[in-house]
């Protein structure tokens, strides 16, 4: 396997506290069908998106205004031969300051391009981070997936699919 992890950065004017609470408002940024809570050490959350994906993930390591590492206990995909293919993995939000403005670098550590989901999945996580969660973090107000409406193309063609 590869050691290239798919990773996004965003800078932004906002204080690291700011990215911060936003990132742990993940029904702000990424689907405001998320169950359970997502601020906290250990907290636990479901996330799901019609019948195409649905994952558990725990926080394993929150550090206020620095640093959440997320672990995907659980992870289902009806488009990979593979369904679990995000089990294991990490998704990373480290923050930090950076000539005056606030750094933000997501890194999904274990989803790599030797994976089938991979196109699809670094497609998801630009536009909910580069889009959605800039936006929450900028304007106060992101574009998570809702019911019935997603996001991005790949999103739109797996939902069309039979």
């Amino acid at each position: 396997m590869s050691a290239t992890n798919f990773t996004t950065t965003i800078l932004v004017d906002q204080s690291p506290q700011e990215v911060f609470k936003a990132v742990t408002n993940v029904r702000g940024w990424w689907s405001e069908e998320i169950e359970g809570n997502t601020a906290q050490l250990n907290d636990e959350f479901d996330y799901h998106y019609e019948d195409i994906h649905r994952c558990k993930v725990k926080l394993i390591e929150v550090i206020p205004n620095q640093r959440i590492v997320w672990l995907v206990e659980q992870n289902y995909f009806k488009f990979t031969e593979d369904e679990t293919e995000w089990t294991g993995t990490y998704p990373t939000f480290e923050i930090s300051e950076k000539d005056g403005k606030t750094e933000l670098r997501f890194t999904h550590v274990g989803l790599v391009p030797e994976y089938e989901c991979f196109e699809i999945c670094r497609g998801a996580w630009t536009n909910y981070i580069e889009n959605s969660l800039f936006k929450l973090i900028t304007t106060g107000k992101g574009e998570p997936n809702a019911t019935g409406k997603p996001q991005t193309e790949n999103e739109k063609k797996l939902s069309e699919k039979p």
